[in-house]
């Protein structure tokens, strides 16, 4: 089963093109990059949604943080695959 979860924006690269904005984003620990082209308007910082390589939306860190409780309960909390 593939699933989006949260991950924290360390820092974002690509300029003003949003089609080009690229995040790294912490996951518990593990930081993969990821495309920002679905939501240029995030900072570093925030938290977003990623599913298979791309942040789809901006989440506030409480919300984040019940996910991962979640994800633990069930056993789920592993590195993500995010390409």
């Amino acid at each position: 089963m593939c699933l989006a979860i949260p991950g924290k924006i360390e820092s974002i690269t690509g300029g003003d093109d949003p089609l080009s904005k690229k995040g790294k984003v912490n996951f518990g620990g593990v930081i993969k990059e990821v495309s920002m082209a679905f939501v240029p308007e995030a900072q570093v910082g925030q938290y977003v949604i990623v599913h298979v390589g791309f942040a789809i939306s901006i989440v506030q860190e409480e919300e984040a943080m019940k996910v991962f409780e979640y994800l633990e309960e069930m056993g789920e909390l592993e590195e993500p695959e995010t390409s």
